[in-house]
């Protein structure tokens, strides 16, 4: 019986890992349906987004959404989608401006955020929460001479880069989808990228690894709520384009996602009852709930510590 225990709980770690390691582990580059699902689209004046994709079908996945801020000194990237990606990024980039990458900012460590800081120079200077950088070293991607490639810049709570127009206000509110994850306003366009903190409309993915928290994720977010006013559009994770308004639904999804985990917990269900058990499809009506059993198992993990 304890046999029986230990083998489903290994299986069932198994598949937490696979599910984390599909971010982390390098891309043998751009499939042409990959190439074909990635656009380039304005958001505002001087500020574009080059398209990212879910994680499913595999076959169109390019990583996250990746932001492109053109400031009177260069172009900012906000993330770097997976390995392979750069040349991509550079081409789409000179479709609307000349000027030169100049700094990248990695809203969190994972591989389809990460994956193509190594495509650029390495005098490029590279911004992240220091809780994301520590992550970052653990990774292969950036061990021996890859290191290089690991953030120059790091910051605690909060770190403003340029003024006027060029001004970018870097937050971190707490854990969620990791340990590190990076909140980036521009202020003069009241535009926000919240990178996966607010990535879908399903569960997230919680990456206990590098120090995520469903526990603590409803509050991250109210954090950043009661922080962030002046923004009227977000670019999220691996979605379309969001409003404020959408990410306060996002709080009140995650508030009720975890409480009916804990009581399904309280109740001594299993992983799996408890994943046919919740949803909150009725409540939510535009929510898909493919994403659910990983991020019950995660809370569950989470709640016995």
């Amino acid at each position: 019986m304890r046999r029986a225990v230990v083998l489903g709980a290994l299986i069932t770690f198994g598949a937490l890992s696979m599910a984390v390691a599909a971010y982390q582990a390098p891309a043998q580059g751009p499939t042409p349906q990959a190439l074909e699902a990635t656009k380039l689209e304005k958001v505002k004046e001087n500020l574009y987004i080059i398209t990212g994709s879910n994680p499913t079908p595999r076959e169109s996945f390019s990583g996250g959404n990746t932001a492109v801020f053109i400031a009177d000194s260069g172009v900012v990237i906000v993330d770097t989608k997976l390995a392979g990606w750069g040349q991509v990024i550079l081409d789409k980039v000179k479709t609307v401006t000349d000027k030169p990458v100049t700094m990248i900012i990695n809203t969190h460590t994972h591989g389809d955020h990460t994956g193509s800081n190594s495509m650029f120079s390495p005098t490029v200077d590279t911004v992240a929460h220091e809780n994301t950088k520590a992550n970052m070293a653990k990774m292969d991607a950036f061990k021996g001479d890859n290191a290089k490639f690991l953030p120059k810049k790091t910051y605690q709570d909060k770190l403003t880069i340029g003024s006027g127009k060029n001004r970018m206000d870097l937050y971190y509110f707490g854990r969620g989808h990791t340990n590190g994850d990076t909140w980036i306003v521009f202020p003069a366009l009241r535009v926000m990228h919240t990178g996966d903190m607010f990535a879908w409309k399903d569960a997230p993915t919680l990456d206990r690894n590098n120090g995520g928290s469903g526990v603590e994720y409803a509050a991250t977010v109210g954090k950043a709520l009661a922080t962030i006013k002046d923004v009227d559009t977000l670019i999220v994770g691996h979605s379309p384009l969001r409003t404020l308004a959408e990410l306060k639904e996002y709080q009140q999804f995650m508030t009720d996602f975890v409480n009916a985990v804990k009581e399904a917990q309280k109740a001594g269900k299993s992983v799996d009852e408890a994943a046919a058990a919740v949803n909150l499809t009725a409540k939510y009506k535009d929510y898909k709930n493919e994403r659910y059993r990983p991020a019950i198992q995660a809370i569950y993990d989470e709640l016995k510590q």
